[in-house]
């Protein structure tokens, strides 16, 4: 990264938006926009966990309405 260039941070809502909408509020409205969607939608798909070793862990949050893999989940007989 060059000397001049800024760090940008979109989630603080700090900078000039015509929306006036945060991050998380145009996330939402741009997945519920479409005509079949719904609220689960616009659920987290991850979680995260900060340790207290530094180390942060992503999971796929239990909510999420896609989830990694494809196609149906399969379950052992």
């Amino acid at each position: 990264m060059s000397s001049d260039a800024t760090e940008h941070d979109d989630t603080t809502g700090d900078h000039d938006d015509p929306t006036g909408m945060t991050a998380d509020e145009k996330r939402h409205d741009q997945l519920t926009r479409a005509p079949k969607s719904d609220e689960s939608d616009a659920a987290p798909r991850i979680t995260t966990e900060e340790r207290p070793d530094g180390v942060t862990r992503i999971d796929v949050a239990d909510t999420a309405k896609v989830r990694p893999g494809g196609g149906e989940a399969h379950t052992r007989d």
